[in-house]
């Protein structure tokens, strides 16, 4: 759920970016409990080109990436959250490649 403008701007401006390099997800639900990443991107045909535009953007986008766009420094437990978000989407994959 996006609370702020900034979050919803920083969502669409990522998805606009991004989309050309792989397929956005805006909002994807973690289902360990309530929360919600930001951006989940997985990349699919490569332009270079485009990528090299991107800069840091598009080397990030070479590979499977959760972005959670803040508009002030990220204070410790906001970053604690990413990692454990983070975490367990590592453990829903991990669990779908055990399968």
């Amino acid at each position: 759920m996006t609370r702020f403008i900034h979050d919803l701007f920083a969502k669409e401006y990522l998805e606009e970016l991004l989309s050309p390099l792989g397929t956005v997800n805006i909002g994807r639900d973690v289902t360990s409990e309530v929360r919600e990443i930001d951006v989940y991107f997985t990349p699919s045909t490569a332009i270079p080109e485009y990528s090299e535009t991107l800069g840091l953007l598009g080397k990030m986008a070479n590979t499977t990436a959760i972005f959670e766009p803040f508009r002030n420094p990220a204070n410790v437990s906001e970053i604690c959250s990413c990692l454990g978000k983070l975490l367990d989407v590592r453990g829903e994959l991990e669990r779908k490649f055990r399968r």
